[in-house]
């Protein structure tokens, strides 16, 4: 359905040291990248991008964004890494009453977005 969903953040540097070693943890790598923008993903076609934001426009901080795991083990090591790396714990890996089976875990971003990881 999307080609790309992207977000802004406060500090772009921080966000994208933050976001390759959580991402690289769910098997996603860097797939675009601009002047203050990467994408990461498997193709520039299917990508999670960050830009910084610009000092006008103010930071969304209603964004929730799930990203496909592979396994449960994946699951925990994307919270896991999240937390080391700054995120807030937001539903530690379990599996949840959405439907049969969903295992997922939540983060709070540096940025305050709310992140899953669900396999």
């Amino acid at each position: 359905m999307f080609d790309h969903v992207q977000i802004k953040v406060r500090d772009f540097k921080e966000s994208r040291t933050f976001y390759e070693a959580v991402l690289k943890e769910l098997g996603y790598g860097v797939v675009f990248e601009d002047v203050g923008v990467v994408g990461f993903g498997n193709t520039p076609h299917d990508m999670f991008e960050i830009r910084q934001a610009d000092t006008d426009i103010p930071l969304s901080k209603s964004v929730h964004g799930a990203f496909v795991a592979k396994s449960k083990e994946a699951v925990d090591t994307f919270h896991k890494t999240a937390l080391a790396h700054g995120a807030k714990d937001n539903g530690a890996p379990g599996l949840r009453e959405y439907e049969e089976g969903y295992y997922a875990a939540f983060v709070i971003d540096p940025d305050g977005h709310n992140l899953e990881a669900v396999f």
